[in-house]
């Protein structure tokens, strides 16, 4: 059985609940910061996901509107996933569209993450059966496409602001983990496809100095060729080009959708293959589950399930 003919039903429905909107009002953005939290309806000492959205053409999937093919999963794995949505999403384009750092707000968008731990305690009081439930000492970020990038920016990448020169440096110290879904790689030369300049700041990305752990998911049909002619494997390069530990999962088949993460049956997706969601919806709450704890062997017996044999949806290295 192929990996586009799997069943994706694996593990009994778990209940989940997703609440949203939550709004912060944060000091000098723009608008409000308005965020979704999706959690396990039961269960205490919760882990935390602050997943970053990628910049995609609908209006709502970069937003706390997407990404629900992963975050209900994710949930029903005992994971608290907290989405915000960016000055960068489409559904406020005609509020920011002047605003310092557009169209992008690359800056703003890992910001946003850490405005997101500070208010912890209001966010937990805004959602119904979810206070004392959540353990703030294992916090992981998650990021697809430009999500991906804001997500290495927290983890310790860095690079310099286009428009002012200064090296940027958002390490995020309270997050201990990270995955970064089809991320942008390296710039410079490589960026020379037809979009390459729109994300100047990319150019000077380095990700030498992204020291946290991290699982890079990067699908072997991803050409990106509106930024490089690199192909599928600029998007491993913050697993190359980074320090360990690191762990990269590339996926068979998969395009820059990885399957479908951003939402159910969205036009947009050019391989749509519910196998590989589901599987993601497994293997990143494996990945996260060892990280946080190496007495737990989640991660080896999940990816060994999934990325070992015929069926196998991908394969797996690490450093």
């Amino acid at each position: 059985m192929s990996a586009s003919t799997q069943s994706t039903v694996t593990d009994p429905p778990v209940p989940v609940m997703s609440y949203g909107p939550v709004v912060l009002p944060i000091p000098g953005r723009p608008v409000d910061l308005h965020l979704r939290v999706t959690a396990p309806a039961t269960g205490g000492d919760l882990p935390v996901i602050l997943l970053s959205h990628g910049h995609g053409p609908s209006n709502h999937l970069s937003s706390l509107h997407g990404y629900a093919p992963l975050t209900d999963r994710w949930a029903a794995q005992g994971f608290v996933v907290v989405q915000p949505t960016h000055l960068s999403s489409r559904t406020l384009s005609h509020l920011v569209a002047d605003a310092p750092g557009a169209p992008f707000f690359w800056r703003a968008r890992a910001e946003d993450m850490t405005h997101l731990l500070d208010r912890f305690d209001a966010i937990e009081a805004a959602v119904p059966r979810l206070a004392g439930r959540v353990d703030r000492t294992r916090v992981a970020v998650a990021g697809h496409s430009l999500g991906g990038h804001t997500a290495g920016l927290l983890l310790g990448a860095r690079n310099t602001d286009p428009d002012t020169g200064e090296a940027v440096d958002l390490l995020e110290p309270r997050i201990t983990a990270g995955v970064l879904l089809a991320a942008p790689g390296r710039g410079g030369d490589v960026l020379n496809g037809p979009m390459a300049e729109a994300i100047s700041f990319v150019h000077s990305s380095d990700f030498s100095t992204m020291t946290t752990a991290a699982l890079v998911v990067a699908g072997d049909k991803d050409e990106s060729r509106h930024f490089t002619d690199a192909g599928p494997e600029w998007h491993t390069d913050p697993y190359t080009l980074a320090p360990g530990p690191k762990t990269l999962l590339t996926l068979f088949g998969a395009e820059h959708g990885l399957g479908g993460i951003a939402g159910y049956d969205a036009a947009e997706t050019t391989d749509e293959n519910p196998a590989l969601v589901a599987a993601l919806g497994r293997l990143v709450p494996a990945y996260l589950r060892t990280r946080f704890d190496p007495a737990d062997d989640t991660w080896r017996t999940t990816s060994d399930a999934l990325t070992t044999g015929p069926d196998a949806v991908g394969r797996v290295e690490s450093k």
